[in-house]
């Protein structure tokens, strides 16, 4: 395949995610809109990596996928503790975090 199908793939997937950030309120939701995010970015660079065969594009992606790991790990952590004290996840009823 040729340059131009990752790049609009990985459009695709940055814009599937921003729909699912803007128009769900869902907790669960909006972190895995946010890994397709990631994932959209991700698939351009390596595209680009290999199009232009040079590995700085990998080694980024690399990099990228160790923190969206550890933003899941942090995320899932946040809503669990979320949906202990609330026993709710939608984030339009969570308007004041008390303590």
């Amino acid at each position: 395949m040729d340059l131009n199908a990752y790049l609009v793939t990985g459009g695709l997937l940055f814009s599937l995610g921003i729909l699912g950030v803007l128009l769900r309120r869902n907790a669960i939701v909006m972190l895995i809109s946010i890994e397709l995010m990631l994932n959209g970015a991700n698939l351009t660079l390596a595209a680009f990596s290999t199009f232009l065969e040079d590995m700085a594009g990998n080694v980024m992606v690399v990099f990228s996928l160790t923190v969206a790991a550890a933003e899941v790990g942090v995320g899932l952590a946040m809503v669990l503790l979320l949906y202990r004290n609330r026993r709710n996840i939608d984030l339009t009823e969570i308007d004041l975090m008390r303590g």
